[in-house]
């Protein structure tokens, strides 16, 4: 299954089934066992500063001979620090967020890393692969944290047409049935936040995970859009204070105060109510925690019966 697939022969994976850069639990623990599952692994950057990325890039080498790749936003004050760091230590793949990776593109493509940015429209998609990319991450508004507008099946189809490189789909995946979904509308790949901080390997916090085994389809809210950056998390004491002071005009700087640690308060110190528990709307359906090996086996082996399934009902 899947070796005539493009991205896993481009990327030279098993499976077409990306981790999400989640910053601070994207570490070389979830990235390295996903990457020695077949899957892509990702450390997730966040605001990393240099030599600490350095460090995680290491330990994922000592820890997986497979490919894996770092998630650099774009809009961190160690960009180029992090990006050089890149370069150093010839990662293989990264993925980007919150801007262009256009100035970059020449170095990283000198050293044969191949750069996917995420994309939340059929505009920025075009424009990151004129600028060389070569595949895009095309992630709906129901993955967690930081999101565009346009939901999964909408956007994903969209951006297949409008692009001749691979595309993978993000936002609201987590079983087979979401896999399936996406190469229906033309993914060559599916890309897993939610259903990966649900795996032994992840570091999250107990407290974190445990919230988001009791989460409902209504529990994430959307916070942030009058910044212009809304972020999907499970409601809680912080989003109440943060929904209430945005209805009130609080301004851009009371606001960043208000969220400045929070993700790493949920994720390291396990305070899910003044923390940011960032998570997608799938967490409703996201029920055990087991190890990242088992939750790809999972995908893989249940594809099948997927499809069989529509074309039963197709007869």
């Amino acid at each position: 299954m899947f070796e005539n697939n493009a991205i896993c022969k481009l990327l030279n994976i098993k499976y077409p089934i990306f981790q999400g850069g989640m910053a601070w639990i994207g570490t070389a623990e979830l990235a390295s066992a996903v990457s020695n599952a077949g899957g892509l692994g990702i450390i997730g950057a966040g605001h990393m500063p240099p030599d600490v990325l350095r460090a995680e890039i290491q330990k994922c080498k000592g820890w997986t001979d497979k490919p894996f790749g770092v998630n650099i936003m774009l809009m961190s004050p160690f960009v180029k620090e992090v990006m050089q760091v890149v370069i150093d230590e010839r990662v293989s793949v990264i993925t980007t967020g919150a801007g262009n990776p256009g100035e970059y593109m020449p170095a990283l493509k000198e050293i044969g890393t191949k750069v996917i940015p995420v994309v939340a429209s059929v505009a920025l998609a075009k424009r990151l692969v004129r600028s060389g990319a070569d595949a895009v991450i095309a992630e709906g508004t129901e993955s967690g944290g930081h999101i565009g507008e346009i939901t999964t099946m909408a956007l994903l189809p969209q951006v297949v047409d409008a692009v001749d490189v691979p595309v993978i789909g993000a936002g609201g995946i987590g079983d087979s049935r979401g896999m399936a979904a996406a190469f229906a509308l033309g993914a060559q790949a599916i890309q897993m936040g939610s259903r990966f901080v649900l795996s032994e390997e992840c570091i999250a916090h107990p407290n974190y995970k445990e919230l988001v085994l009791k989460a409902k389809d209504r529990s994430t809210v959307v916070t942030g859009t009058t910044l212009g950056h809304p972020v999907r998390t499970i409601g809680n004491k912080l989003t109440r204070k943060y929904q209430e002071m945005e209805a009130n005009g609080a301004s851009a700087e009371e606001l960043e105060k208000l969220g400045a640690g929070s993700l790493h308060r949920a994720t390291h110190e396990g305070d899910v109510e003044n923390g940011s528990v960032m998570i997608g709307e799938i967490s409703g359906m996201l029920s055990d925690i087991k190890p990242v090996k088992a939750i790809i086996e999972d995908i893989v082996n249940g594809l099948p019966g997927v499809i069989t399934g529509i074309q039963e009902t197709c007869k």
